[in-house]
């Protein structure tokens, strides 16, 4: 159920009976030539809703801006500084503590917001508000997306491609994924910016001109319906365990 679309009132009796809710966080930032700056929060969003629908429990507005500072050379990308992120988050989880939920997933779809999100769900646990952990698409299937491709890319590669030519084919310029390929780095291990095993990169232009990396080119829209279904099972079913467990076995251990 996304709360967006419906009224106070008519939400009433579903708090009483409802205590899990999907909180869709993404980001707004570049994504190569060839996807929107949408990309993050476009995928996160549909995640969160249709496993919303499928397990009947509550999806929340999107968090389009997340953690994005080090695409800022970009066009477009934007961000806010992560002790603020952190902040807004637990703000908003902590809110919807209020109206009786007690256990959330961060349908997360930006690799930069991880930390983050586990510090807000490590945070309010020891608070013991309420339970909350993040959940990342493509660390749910990572058997499935190696099958799939052979350069995957950590940003705007073939994995992030074939979800949004399955999800949103208009958005994305299929003309330009050869540009995107040949104008970025299709394998980052073969950068040289990891010097005696220390990382000397803080921003993605420093690894790729174009920022992104990874073989485009592998994208179907086909590949990408397959990464969604796979993705939303494992979700839904992450939903079914989280539904399962008792509040108390989910806050912290007492002190020994």
């Amino acid at each position: 159920m996304y709360i967006g679309t419906h009224t106070s009132p008519d939400l009433a009796s579903s708090f009483e009976n409802e205590s899990l809710a999907l909180v869709p966080v993404g980001s707004t930032e570049q994504h190569g030539p060839h996807l929107p700056l949408a990309t993050d929060h476009l995928i996160a969003e549909t995640f969160a809703r249709e496993a919303a629908e499928r397990f009947d429990c509550f999806c929340t507005p999107t968090l389009n801006i997340g953690v994005s500072t080090h695409h800022s050379q970009f066009h477009g990308t934007m961000w806010v500084d992560a002790p603020v992120f952190r902040d807004y988050v637990k703000s908003l989880t902590h809110n919807l503590a209020t109206h009786g939920i007690d256990r959330v997933i961060y349908v997360n779809a930006h690799g930069s917001n991880v930390p983050h999100l586990r510090e807000v769900g490590r945070r309010l646990r020891d608070e013991e508000v309420l339970y909350a952990i993040e959940w990342m698409w493509n660390e749910s299937i990572p058997d499935l997306v190696d099958d799939l491709f052979e350069h995957t890319g950590p940003h705007g590669g073939p994995k992030e491609t074939a979800l949004v030519q399955h999800l949103a084919a208009d958005l994305v310029h299929d003309d330009r994924l050869d540009a995107a390929r040949d104008g970025g780095v299709v394998d980052i291990t073969t950068n040289d910016t990891i010097v005696n095993g220390a990382r000397t990169y803080y921003d993605a232009i420093d690894n790729t001109p174009n920022g992104v990396l990874g073989d485009q080119t592998d994208a179907t829209a086909e590949k990408g319906e397959r990464l969604f279904e796979a993705a939303t099972e494992q979700l839904v079913g992450l939903c079914e365990w989280l539904d399962d467990q008792a509040f108390d076995d989910l806050m912290p251990e007492p002190h020994v």
